[in-house]
Formats: structure tokens, C-alpha cells, sequence
């Protein structure tokens, strides 16, 4: 059995995994981590009490960094399914990782249909000079862009050095219009507002055609089957991992 701690166990997203935990065959859930009302507040006090094998942190951007710095420092292989991170930081965790020999495993998202619209993305740019994204979320997510859109925009640079190729020179009238810009200036424009869960479209334009590919979540469910993968893969492996993309 894998002992699985939860940080952020009492979060929208926190209590879907501890019921996916919980039902799971193969995993054992020995630590509710929460600042409220959790078995344990910190990740250290649960680690001073329980056998953890691996953490998953579904908490806040401002804290994900120093979490993943003390599990890893810790020997307590963690799944991140917390977005904000910076390419940075990214980068700081696969060195340690790797030097340590424990998992990390990052995913911006745990949606199999969401990774495979990211995908299917990096499979279109091959084709289409043009592209931009819009991604929705609910207006109580802290981060912006999502981490999905960062992640899609970065797989999609890997097939095309420009995304804007023959636009006119621009002047925004309100800043902010043409949304930001990120790899390979692929726009990526943020909507936040009650009633969406998360969605996605990358739209690609070619002279006489549109390509829009889109992705929907309902709930919160729809990601769980992700995050247990993502909890065997870094159990069994190790290693670090950035996108569920890498194992499906």
C-alpha cells in the first residue's frame, strides 16, 4: 500500500483526492494536512507522526514552492497539482530531484481530456502559423495565466518559432487587450467568472480556415483518475516529471 498524505485537505480540490485516496485499492490515506481544521497543519508535523510515501498539494500558489522544497529536502516523493510555479522554480525542483533521487511529479492539469487537447495542440502547430489561446476558470482561482495554458503554450513552441506570423504592428487602447504574451508570442487571454469549473480553447487560423480545440471540466471528479496516476508513476519511479503528458 502507498501511504498518501493530502495538503490541502479541506480545499475544493483537497477533498476530491481524499475521496479518490480513500477508494483506491492500492493507497492508504494516513494525513489531512490543512492551516484549517486538518489532522495536521504543516507538512512537517504529519511527517514527525505518520510514514508518508507520497504527498499531494492541491494548496496556494504562494506556498507550493517552499512545500515541494521541504518534501523533496525531506525524502517525501510529492505529486503537485498547485499551479503558479515559475519556469524557474520548475527547474530548481527537477535539480533536486534528480540529485536527491525522489519523485516530483508537476502537472498544470489532471484532466486526460485536458491533456490531450494539449496534445493535440502541439500536433496542430506543426501546421498553423497563427494561434492563440483562451483559457476559463472560476473567480476564485489566484493564478493567471493557468498553468494548463503555460504548459500548452509551451508544448506548442516546440513546433513553431512564431505564432503571429504576418500580423500588422499593433497599439492596444486598453493595456491588457491582446491578452499576454507568452512562448513564442502565443496570446493567452484569462477569463475568470462564476459558473466555469475550468476550460480551455487554442484557437488556430490559417488564410480560409479556423482550428479550435476545446476542453470542458464539469467537476472536480474528472481529474482524479490523473492525480492517482500521477501518485503510481512517482511512487514506482522517482524521478521528476512535468506533465501527465509524459506517461500517458
Amino acid at each position: 500500500m502507498i501511504n498518501v498524505a493530502v495538503c490541502g485537505a479541506n480545499g475544493k480540490m483537497g477533498q476530491e483526492v481524499v475521496k479518490a485516496v480513500n477508494a483506491s485499492d492500492d493507497m492508504t490515506l494516513v494525513a489531512r494536512i490543512d492551516i484549517k481544521d486538518g489532522e495536521f497543519a504543516t507538512i512537517k508535523d504529519a511527517k514527525e507522526s505518520v510514514k508518508i510515501d507520497i504527498l499531494i498539494d492541491f494548496t496556494q500558489p504562494r506556498s507550493i514552492y517552499e512545500n515541494a522544497l521541504y518534501c523533496l529536502n525531506n525524502g517525501i516523493n510529492i505529486v503537485v497539482g498547485t499551479t503558479g510555479l515559475s519556469d524557474s522554480q520548475i527547474e530548481e525542483l527537477k535539480s533536486i530531484s534528480d540529485k536527491e533521487r525522489v519523485g516530483c511529479f508537476i502537472a498544470p492539469n489532471f484532466s486526460t481530456g485536458a491533456v490531450l487537447m494539449m496534445m493535440f495542440a502541439k500536433m496542430a502547430s506543426k501546421y498553423f502559423k497563427n494561434a492563440e489561446i483562451i483559457e476559463l476558470h472560476h473567480n476564485q482561482k489566484k493564478d493567471a495565466p493557468s498553468g494548463t495554458s503555460i504548459k500548452t503554450a509551451l508544448m506548442m513552441s516546440e513546433n513553431n518559432p512564431d505564432f503571429t506570423s504576418g500580423n500588422s504592428p499593433e497599439t492596444e487602447t486598453i493595456e491588457g487587450a491582446r491578452g499576454g504574451t507568452s512562448y513564442n508570442n502565443i496570446h493567452i487571454h484569462s477569463v475568470r467568472m462564476p459558473g466555469y469549473i475550468a476550460s480551455q480553447e487554442v484557437i488556430f487560423g490559417e488564410n480560409g480556415q479556423i482550428l479550435t480545440i476545446r476542453h470542458d471540466s464539469m467537476n472536480r471528479e474528472c481529474y482524479m483518475n490523473g492525480v492517482l496516476m500521477a501518485v503510481r508513476y512517482a511512487y514506482e519511479n522517482r524521478n521528476f516529471v512535468y506533465g501527465l503528458d509524459n506517461i500517458l
